[in-house]
């Protein structure tokens, strides 16, 4: 019988070093995993009771590393990490590739009508909402209203940053024509994280020492977190909203589109796809999950409290959010 896996596997970090890139990188590869989206509810909760059980000092008999990891991240994406709370299923970060190859695929396909424009940024500003509002940062609720503010402002951003940029690229050659979306994404991520966070921009998020021991919230901390997602978010549009349009446009001059039309969102939809599965886990990897700051940089009143409560401590932690 093989022997006992120690109880001293540190599974509150990810498995592997969060100070590179590249170990960020192999971590979110394993969060955006689609495959997860799979999972049966039974199997979630298995997760979710060994990890928990594990963290209590229980090791259930045979368990292996790699069968602990697997629950880890089984459990990662699924469960928020600040509240443990089962996350939104079109909300968790597995679900970014399905979702945005399909709505990114529509969205540069029929981009040439202002009805499809609307409907288009409507429904990914619909989606955008959900994912911000499940992958929010700490343990502040959402209020209705502040969620519809967010919703509604981020929405119209996009539509008239989508419509402005469509006008004004009338007469300019159909390559820039395709790139309005990625504006419009790129202008709606610009108001709706901020707006979706905002009670974190008024109150603080959680700032924790090293070992994880909540220390007090910052807004300093809070604004950058939504930074990070910001430029994160966008990165993340990048790939799959410039490198298509130009796939497509030249595709689009050859006999072969012209001959099967109804291909042509099904390509766009591929190719989205394939940007997603590696600009999605690569530009959450940008920054680290538990991103740090140092304690001078804090609000006076939060680092008065700190510095109260442990003189020597340089650097404070918090969760960033997705």
């Amino acid at each position: 019988m093989p022997p006992s896996l120690p109880a001293t596997i540190n599974i509150q970090e990810p498995r592997w070093d969060q100070s590179t890139f590249q170990g960020r990188a192999k971590h979110f590869f394993m969060v955006t995993d689609p495959r997860n989206l799979l999972l049966s509810g039974a199997t979630l909760e298995e997760a979710r009771r060994l990890v928990e059980d594990y963290r209590a000092g229980t090791v259930p008999p045979g368990l292996t590393e790699d069968e602990l990891w697997r629950a880890k991240y089984i459990y990662d994406s699924a469960f928020h990490p600040d509240t443990g709370e089962k996350m939104l299923l079109i909300g968790r970060m597995s679900a970014q590739v399905p979702m945005n190859m399909t709505i990114t695929g529509c969205m540069l396909t029929f981009y040439r009508t202002t009805p499809a424009v609307l409907f288009w940024q409507w429904v990914n500003q619909s989606f955008n909402a959900i994912v911000n509002y499940t992958n929010r940062s700490g343990d502040a609720p959402i209020t209705p209203s502040q969620l519809g503010t967010a919703y509604v402002s981020a929405t119209t951003g996009a539509v008239v940053t989508a419509l402005g940029l469509k006008s004004l690229t009338k007469h300019l050659p159909a390559i820039i024509g395709r790139y309005v979306p990625f504006a419009a994404v790129a202008a709606a991520n610009c108001i709706n994280i901020p707006l979706m966070r905002q009670r974190e921009l008024k109150l603080g998020i959680p700032v924790t020492d090293e070992n994880g021991n909540r220390l007090g919230e910052s807004t300093a901390a809070a604004q950058k977190a939504i930074f990070q997602v910001v430029v994160s978010r966008i990165g993340m549009a990048a790939p799959a909203m410039a490198i298509p349009p130009v796939i497509m446009n030249a595709l689009e001059k050859r006999a072969f589109l012209k001959r099967y039309p109804y291909l042509n969102a099904p390509l766009q939809v591929g190719l989205v796809g394939l940007c997603l599965v590696f600009a999605t886990p690569l530009c959450c990897a940008l920054f680290p999950q538990k991103s740090s700051m140092p304690v001078s940089r804090l609000e006076p009143e939060v680092q008065a409290w700190i510095r109260e409560k442990d003189p020597q401590l340089e650097t404070v932690y918090f969760n960033k959010g997705l």
